[in-house]
């Protein structure tokens, strides 16, 4: 159901031998973008009638409570801060996974895992 996976340039993995292996060959069947400026894709992908939506410890709303767009961009920060605040700023919908008990938070692979399901299963 992923279309493409966009990162930024700097300060983010980039689709290394390392990463090739581990996707257990979905690197080789989506495409993986490296842009310079996040904030300017968003921009990019809104015009294009894509809702984008935010991860964030802090938001108010959960994961399972939002109906997604047909047309969706999920945005996940990096795992020791979180998404930039001009970003955060850019998104259309700030959201954080509905987690029970005290853990707070997921690496960004697990929560991108889980965000993608909820995406997806409601299409």
């Amino acid at each position: 159901g992923v279309d493409a996976v966009i990162v930024p340039k700097n300060r983010s993995c980039h689709l290394t031998p390392t990463v090739r292996k581990i996707s257990s060959g979905g690197a080789e069947l989506i495409p993986f973008v490296v842009v310079t400026n996040i904030v300017r894709t968003i921009n990019k992908l809104q015009s294009a009638g894509v809702m984008v939506y935010g991860t964030d410890m802090k938001a108010s709303k959960f994961h399972n409570e939002l109906t997604y767009s047909e047309k969706s961009a999920l945005i996940i920060g990096s795992e020791d801060k979180g998404l930039k605040r001009l970003t955060l700023e850019k998104c259309d919908e700030i959201i954080r996974i509905n987690m029970p008990g005290r853990i707070e938070s997921l690496n960004a692979s697990v929560s991108t895992g889980i965000m993608l399901f909820q995406m997806i299963d409601q299409q």
